[in-house]
């Protein structure tokens, strides 16, 4: 089929009305006339994904220990965040949310609960931006299943994904066999999945979306060992909060689940600097990735329309309060680092940083956003394209932390506001009582001191409560109805 370039038309107008014709574009058919949505101002987007990565590995969130020089240079180049959270800190749980740009108790899907209905995973942001006309790439750790589907391979156009937690062998994925001689390690052979992503959208001139799910820095630690001198001999500062002494005013609920036990299987308490050097060496691998990506999109000459956003599944525990990994609603890990370059903005090289409060949620309707489409009435998530206009402005009040994996006396949901965050512990079982915390993170970002109890903060706490009430209202009325999420609905209610 012939297209003609002599005509082009508002392609947000034309999304609403007309399908698409395949690998060249939309059209319309009129006799004697084919029209082409030109394509050359779309702008491609590059989804950066660590898998495990605290704030506190990268430089540009001011640990002057590690060295991150390509993170930062996002960061500098665009705008960082300072209050971005995962909504619920768990690998699969957080994938899922990011696709759908949903609560988990919507995305009906995380370990333990169950895989993602087809019908949540037609709304996503891949599947929406490959009907829309871009070119859709993505290598690494998928982290869900869709139920008939599996992994949806078919659903984009380059695929170099795998199962499950993956590999650090790049061997052991199929679709990485080309670059295993020059990157055995699988975080610098997805940095060349995407060079080659970027070169074929180049070629092809159509508008890419490539999504890059880093394994590193996940646990068991296996660094690259190209980057041993890294961090040789290095010695860490430790975060103020380190160590159990530094953790007897959390819940006892907490303390049950695995990242309690952590600190001392995991070696925190004993090899502290070893442990991390470890972890930031996996860091400066994804860091040299980044760059690799960067280099190419200034050889294919497209990076001057290239929306690049970078940012982790959850944060990490690395001993703070003395407990180890992710889940719980701590700012260690339920914080993550984000930083969004979008070379088109007026803010562009202003070094300039953003207060709001953003979760893993809107990373979808930002995607579609900056595609120019429209978001799915079903997203929970806001668009941060307004905050890379406007740094200084909100786009949201509080939202949710979910935690509805793990033990069950370690289950539980919170309210985030920018500068507080709210927690009701509702196990009461083995001696437990129902527990309250209340954190001010913006003066008190190691979370030191529960003000629950302080009745100077009374007005607070029933503030808070009060959007905890009304996230957990909305948990009820749009849980989905399987894979057991209705019952939280029941147990998180404060009594």
């Amino acid at each position: 089929m012939f297209f003609s370039e002599e005509f082009v038309i508002d392609r947000r107008d034309f999304l609403k009305k007309f399908a698409l014709a395949g690998a060249g574009g939309f059209i319309f058919s009129n006799p004697g006339l084919d029209i082409r949505i030109a394509r050359s101002s779309w702008p491609n987007i590059i989804f950066l994904f660590a898998d495990d990565q605290s704030t506190y590995s990268v430089g540009c969130y001011g640990n002057g220990d590690v060295h991150t020089p390509h993170m930062d240079k996002v960061g500098s180049d665009g705008l960082i965040f300072e209050n971005h959270y995962n909504t619920t800190a768990i690998c699969m749980a957080s994938r899922a949310n990011v696709f759908t740009g949903m609560y988990e108790y919507k995305t009906g899907c995380n370990f333990g609960h169950g895989d993602m209905k087809p019908e949540v995973w037609d709304k996503s942001y891949p599947v929406l931006l490959r009907k829309a006309g871009y070119m859709t790439a993505f290598a690494g750790k998928f982290g869900i299943e869709v139920e008939g589907r599996g992994l949806c391979e078919s659903d984009f156009d380059m695929w170099a994904g795998g199962p499950g937690q993956t590999s650090y062998d790049t061997i052991e994925n199929e679709y990485l066999a080309k670059y295993v001689a020059d990157y055995p390690h699988s975080t610098l052979a997805y940095g060349a999945f995407a060079q080659d992503a970027i070169k074929q959208a180049a070629s092809r001139k159509q508008p890419l979306c490539l999504s890059i799910s880093f394994k590193a820095p996940h646990k068991p630690a296996t660094p690259d060992p190209r980057f041993d001198d890294v961090y040789a001999g290095k010695t860490f500062t430790k975060p103020g909060n380190f160590g159990r002494e530094n953790g007897e005013h959390m819940s006892e609920q907490s303390r049950q689940g695995r990242q309690y036990t952590r600190f001392i299987d995991w070696n925190y308490d004993t090899d502290y600097d070893g442990v991390m050097a470890l972890y930031h060496q996996q860091v400066y691998g994804i860091d040299v990735a980044v760059g690799m990506i960067r280099d190419e999109l200034e050889r294919q000459g497209i990076a001057d329309n290239t929306v690049v956003i970078y940012t982790s599944d959850n944060g990490y525990i690395c001993g703070s309060h003395g407990y180890g990994s992710k889940v719980l609603p701590m700012e260690e890990s339920s914080r993550a680092p984000l930083m969004i370059f979008d070379p088109r903005s007026k803010n562009a090289g202003r070094k300039l940083r953003s207060k709001a409060l953003t979760g893993n949620i809107d990373f979808a309707p930002t995607i579609l956003a900056l595609a120019g489409i429209e978001a799915p009435s079903n997203m929970d998530g806001k668009s941060l394209v307004p905050l890379l206009e406007k740094p200084a402005q909100d786009i949201r009040d509080h939202m949710a932390f979910i935690n509805a994996w793990s033990t069950t006396a370690a289950t539980c949901l919170s309210a985030l506001t920018k500068q507080y965050k709210y927690t009701y512990w509702w196990y009461s079982g083995e001696g437990m009582v129902p527990t309250e915390e209340l954190f001010d993170t913006e003066n008190d970002p190691l979370e030191m001191v529960n003000l629950a109890g302080d009745p100077e903060y009374a007005t607070v706490l029933e503030e808070m409560r009060g959007k905890y009430d009304e996230q957990l209202a909305a948990w009820k009325a749009q849980a989905v109805p399987y894979n057991d999420y209705q019952r939280f609905g029941t147990h998180f209610e404060r009594i």
